[in-house]
């Protein structure tokens, strides 16, 4: 799926708390892509980055995996087409939700 082009349907706009836990924050767009079946068996979730304002919904590239080594499930990222982001930096923007997961970027 890397590189591919993907319509993010954002239910975690940006400045929004996660539903059940009201300490996470979402600094970012945070989604799910309709149709696709991730290992928990819900709609592959996904982190959009490079956008700067709350969205409903985002066409972009997966420009990488999150794969969480103790879950059964991975998160995608998806970017503006052209937009790239190193590993650290998808971390740093991540780590909010990401920090409670064991984790390896692939890209």
């Amino acid at each position: 799926m890397l590189g591919e082009t993907v319509t993010v349907t954002i239910d975690r706009p940006m400045g929004t708390y996660h539903p059940n836990h009201p300490d996470i924050y979402y600094p970012v767009n945070y989604g799910y892509i309709e149709g696709i079946i991730a290992g928990d068996g819900e709609e592959q979730d996904a982190y959009v980055l490079g956008v700067d304002h709350p969205a409903e919904q985002f066409q972009g590239t997966v420009i990488a995996i999150i794969h969480r080594l103790d879950d059964n499930e991975d998160k995608w990222v998806v970017a503006p087409e052209g937009v790239a982001f190193t590993k650290e930096e998808i971390m740093s923007q991540v780590d909010f939700q990401e920090q409670y997961f064991q984790t390896e970027i692939e890209m």
